[in-house]
């Protein structure tokens, strides 16, 4: 590829001529392969763009001479659960199957081949880095891929009024409260153990519900119902049941996956349907997102 020139501005989106001298073809070439559906492309009032980003995540999936096509991998959405993107996944009609069973599971899926995509949010409980590849276990995979997702609001979710006056991390330690906790490996209790250890609070001396909830619309019916007190999760699942909310910190919630499946067709379709009118009025109404990054990529091994 040309040597960037130092002058010209990168742009993060590139017309069909200028991803045609970045890559070194012709453009009826890269016509060619928009018409086969073999180059990521967007089209905005019927002019071609090319993501930069995306072009250079294609670059190297082609650099990978034993990789595979990608068809072996099984068509499955695992990881952490998200409201908006499991809605995404069906209305887009991507025929993506959703195991959703946290972060920490969705690793393992995704080491192993289990697992096509995972949704993932894991913050580690020393440092507070979050989706860190090195950190969570994915530093192995040679061709990791990290795509954006959104920024979600992390919080307390609480009953309507709040009859115990809960309002930061301390109170969680009061007489009576109980706490309900996600699963172990689950984005959002690696997010509450690094929150407490900053506030120099032991988790250990939490009054916990007797049983952990396993995805966010799980923990707000215990806290709905009376089963808990409070518990953390996202603010749209405390919208979603009517309960009070009180932000405690902002995350990125990215997606995982091996290189090549990037351009598989569930991915695709997906990712298309997320430029839509329709999917930013789905997120409006539910609070909680930024979605201003979506589709960037974060790490490209």
């Amino acid at each position: 590829m040309n040597a960037p020139d130092s002058t010209r501005p990168q742009h993060s989106l590139m017309t069909t001529a200028e991803v045609a001298d970045y890559l070194r073809l012709k453009q009826r070439k890269v016509y060619e392969l928009v018409r086969e559906n073999q180059i990521p492309c967007t089209k905005v009032t019927g002019k071609l763009l090319f993501p930069r980003q995306a072009i250079d995540v294609w670059i190297m999936s082609h650099l990978e001479g034993d990789a595979g096509s990608g068809a072996d991998i099984l068509p499955i959405l695992a990881g952490s659960n998200d409201p908006l993107l499991e809605w995404a996944a069906r209305e887009a009609g991507s025929d993506l199957a959703m195991l959703c069973h946290g972060s920490g599971d969705g690793v393992a899926r995704l080491l192993d081949g289990r697992a096509m995509v995972i949704g993932m949010h894991l913050t580690d409980p020393e440092t507070g880095a979050g989706n860190d590849p090195l950190r969570c276990g994915l530093g192995g995979l040679k061709d990791l891929v990290m795509i954006h997702w959104a920024k979600r609001r992390q919080g307390l979710l609480l009953p309507p009024d709040n009859p115990k006056g809960i309002r930061n991390l301390r109170d969680l330690f009061a007489k009576g409260v109980t706490v309900v906790r996600r699963q172990p490996g689950a984005g959002a209790d690696s997010l509450l153990t690094w929150l407490l250890a900053r506030e120099n609070l032991n988790p250990g001396d939490l009054s916990l519900a007797p049983h952990r909830a396993l995805g966010e619309d799980d923990l707000a019916q215990d806290v709905r119902d009376g089963r808990a007190d409070c518990g953390l999760g996202v603010e749209t699942a405390a919208r979603r049941h009517g309960l009070e909310f009180i932000p405690l910190h902002t995350e990125s919630f990215d997606l995982a996956m091996r290189r090549r499946s990037y351009f598989q067709p569930q991915l695709q379709k997906l990712l298309e349907f997320c430029r839509g009118a329709y999917f930013q009025e789905r997120a409006d109404s539910l609070g909680g997102y930024d979605l201003a990054e979506l589709g960037s990529v974060r790490y490209n091994a």
